[in-house]
């Protein structure tokens, strides 16, 4: 693989990116999930650091997993595209009923081993409360929350690279777990540095946008208060989401169209050896 792949993976991913069904798709699967997002941001006010944390980590783990979903239809139907076939969506989401229900299953691990984490932090959080003694436990045993945050940072990060290696295998060879799990092993072993490199560029128009919308929605809550009304401040967090989701909406088709474009590459390089 050389610089002019990559080149031609990256034009021609961002060239089936704005299709219109396509674009629906992901903007109501956004929607959806951003209203998941509220709903667990609105349980959170007024609530305590511990519970905050699990509602703020909750919804992206239920989201990553909605759009592994929702990733096979998009790359079955990229897959058709860049050979010039005709597409039909609905026929593609009759063919990928069952591997996307079998797919839907990959968050549940993840949440479970969230969950665990955010238990184990509460244990810290407990021994720090303690009269007398709580102090004497916050400084001695401080590692403890810091390892168990890294721990699921970690597992954010460990999730998205999940959807763009597995998503693309499940969307064109099925859900079969031994299979999934020799061919991920033997691209990981071909090329862990080129891997790396094509996850990073497939995931950055996803981080930059986010970066400029996470700025531009605190810019705007300097200039424009947020209500202290707990139902009020969820309402505006909602309408201030539909614009959110719709800028991001392009970047995250775009994601999956590059997931595909490295599955084949290297598909391609490991059949010519």
């Amino acid at each position: 693989m050389q610089l002019g792949d990559i080149q031609t993976m990256f034009n021609r991913s961002f060239a089936y990116t704005f299709g219109r069904v396509k674009l629906l798709t992901i903007f109501t699967t956004l929607i959806l999930c951003g209203l998941l997002v509220v709903f667990f941001r609105g349980l959170a006010i007024q609530a305590g650091e511990w519970i905050t944390l699990s509602m703020t980590f909750l919804p992206i783990f239920v989201t990553i997993g909605v759009l592994l979903s929702v990733g096979i239809v998009m790359i079955r139907a990229y897959h058709d595209e860049v050979k010039g076939k005709p597409v039909s969506y609905i026929e593609i989401l009759k063919k990928s009923w069952d591997v996307i229900i079998g797919a839907s299953y990959f968050a549940i691990p993840i949440v479970l081993g969230y969950l665990i984490l955010w238990m184990t932090l509460g244990i810290f959080v407990l021994l720090r409360m303690l009269p007398n003694v709580g102090d004497f436990f916050g400084v001695v045993l401080a590692f403890g929350p810091f390892l168990l945050n890294l721990g699921s940072l970690l597992l954010c990060i460990f999730s998205i690279a999940a959807l763009f290696f597995l998503t693309p295998i499940i969307a064109l060879k099925g859900f079969n777990r031994m299979l999934i799990s020799q061919y991920l092993t033997k691209r990981l072993q071909q090329d862990l540095f080129s891997n790396t490199l094509l996850f990073i560029i497939s995931i950055l128009p996803f981080v930059l946008m986010l970066i400029l919308l996470v700025i531009s929605a605190q810019l705007s809550e300097t200039l424009y208060d947020t209500s202290e009304n707990p139902v009020y401040a969820t309402l505006q967090w909602f309408f201030i989401m539909i614009p959110f989701t719709a800028f991001l909406t392009p970047t995250v088709i775009f994601f999956f169209n590059f997931a595909a474009e490295s599955h084949v590459i290297f598909k391609i390089s490991r059949d010519k050896d």
